[in-house]
């Protein structure tokens, strides 16, 4: 039985979608979450768990919660690494969110105020609240 993750509501991962989109990810089936530098978002990325879900947020032009993942196995060293510290994720895809959620909508909401997304804005991978995600998907279902 997989152990649980710390964060009862999951976590958000940011990529450009001309690097990687989920669309992408659809077509693919899964992928491995890599190339992760910055240290917070390492340390965060270390935390995950198999079976945690994962909010997927298009950086760029678009800025927006696009769909939902699930990571399928925990993190491991990332072997195409010279970096002895890197880590890889697993992750599949679970739904598309539609309409996306935009940042300008979270920015606008007095929840997310100090939420890393809103305060850290290249964080790549950041912690979701059980409240924050419950809002998420109200923000999305209008």
């Amino acid at each position: 039985m997989a152990k649980k993750s710390q964060i009862a509501g999951g976590w958000l991962f940011k990529e450009e979608p001309d690097c990687y989109n989920y669309a992408t990810l659809e077509v693919d089936g899964s992928t491995l979450w890599s190339g992760v530098k910055n240290a917070l978002a390492r340390q965060n990325l270390g935390k995950v768990q198999k079976g945690d879900r994962v909010l997927y947020y298009h950086t760029g032009k678009e800025r927006a919660i696009v769909g939902e993942m699930r990571v399928a196995a925990a993190p491991t060293a990332d072997s195409a690494s010279d970096d002895p510290k890197a880590v890889v994720v697993k992750v599949e895809p679970v739904r598309r969110w539609q309409p996306p959620v935009t940042l300008v909508q979270i920015k606008d909401d007095p929840l997310f105020a100090n939420w890393e997304l809103v305060r850290i804005s290249r964080l790549s991978v950041m912690p979701v609240s059980p409240a924050q995600w419950k809002r998420l998907e109200e923000l999305r279902d209008g």
